[in-house]
């Protein structure tokens, strides 16, 4: 039975919280007797060596006894579909309550809000990409990233029909529009940064912000190029666009940003490390058995463990297939956070400006849960 939640928090058609399937029904732990009933010694020994093994299966997994028993937590991130997925496969495949953990998923529109909730106190942890908790970091913020989901950028850098047949390459966005998420977020960096090591100047562009739904402006030509994740690349270059630099692509995110990029980790605040280092070990391990589910479960069940209202209107199939395709190079196997990748976010922060000054991300993340698991 599944008994976590998700809400969202500063969207425009809030999210009632819900439940799902709850069961008030108490678990039966023992088995019907009657007096007259004479039962063999073997027997009983039988089944006290079963009431015993189940007690410590209980013990061990107490989320299966009821949401009751359940340590409530709340992770929020932002709503792009390809970041929330092994967050929602995590729920909706009871991992979070097989750890013990009554989960409330809180969608923010963007995951700089998700940040801010998390050091102001209305979260418990904030599911960002790593441009979000770097740069909140280098402004004082106190918090430390252990686990990670993402080891490339979400983005394509791709241009519309209408522009398709005159921007073949990067150098061709001169003079031209491109659209991002918004100002100093990760695909602006990221755009920077890549005009910048074609040579360009980034002053010679114009950039809009469109929110983190773009493809349609992309689409009809109100931006020349723009920065989009998926299902957008692909429906972009069936409309008859072009992607210049796919960074979902590991060959790509090598040539262009010289090795892993983490994207998307799991921050809590530091002052809360010790009292919530069992609930973040459990946390871990439901995460990491999403990322496993994702490598090895089908496409069909992974767009059903999403909310039905980020799917609505959408092409359902059209997403399966992206995910088939692309799964096990978007996501991490195991939810190692690399400082090497880390390191690489820090550094096109610095260069695009983003970042006013260095920061030692070594402070800002562990290896201290998935070392204990």
């Amino acid at each position: 039975m599944q008994h976590n939640r998700h809400s969202r928090i500063d969207a425009r058609a809030p999210l009632a919280e819900t439940d799902c399937c709850s069961d008030s029904r108490k678990p039966q732990l023992g088995w019907a007797s009657q007096d007259t009933v004479r039962v063999p010694r073997r027997e009983l020994l039988v089944r006290a060596i079963r009431a015993a093994l189940a007690a410590a299966a209980l013990s061990l997994f107490p989320g299966r006894i009821g949401a009751q028993a359940r340590r409530k937590v709340r992770l929020g991130f932002c709503s792009q579909v390809l970041c929330i997925i092994p967050y929602e496969v995590a729920r909706r495949q009871g991992f979070y309550a097989g750890e013990g953990l009554d989960v409330e998923l809180v969608y923010f529109r963007g995951g700089t809000a998700a940040m801010q909730a998390l050091v102001g106190g209305a979260i418990d942890y904030a599911a960002t990409s790593y441009d979000v908790s770097v740069a909140a970091f280098g402004r004082g913020a106190d918090i430390v990233s252990f686990f990670t989901t993402g080891r490339v950028p979400f983005f394509a850098l791709a241009v519309g029909p209408k522009t398709a047949a005159d921007i073949r390459a990067l150098p061709d966005l001169v003079g031209r529009t491109v659209g991002v998420s918004a100002a100093g977020n990760a695909d602006h960096q990221l755009s920077i940064h890549l005009l910048r090591r074609a040579g360009i100047d980034p002053g010679a562009v114009r950039f809009a912000v469109l929110g983190p739904n773009l493809y349609e402006a992309l689409r009809v030509g109100h931006v020349d190029a723009g920065m989009v994740q998926e299902p957008a690349t692909t429906l972009i270059t069936q409309a008859g666009g072009r992607v210049l630099v796919n960074l979902m692509d590991p060959a790509e995110s090598q040539r262009y940003l010289g090795g892993p990029y983490a994207h998307m980790g799991v921050s809590v605040r530091r002052q809360e490390w010790d009292s919530r280092r069992q609930e973040m070990l459990a946390l871990a391990r439901a995460l990491r058995r999403a990322l496993r589910f994702i490598r090895i479960g089908t496409p069909r069940l992974l767009v059903d463990a999403l909310p039905p209202e980020l799917i609505a209107g959408g092409d359902r199939a059209l997403l399966e297939q992206v995910l088939a395709r692309r799964r096990r190079v978007l996501y991490t196997d195991d939810g190692r956070v690399e400082l090497d990748a880390v390191r690489r976010v820090a550094e096109v922060a610095r260069q695009t400006g983003a970042l006013a000054q260095e920061v030692d991300v070594s402070r800002l993340i562990t290896y201290a849960i998935l070392e204990g698991l």
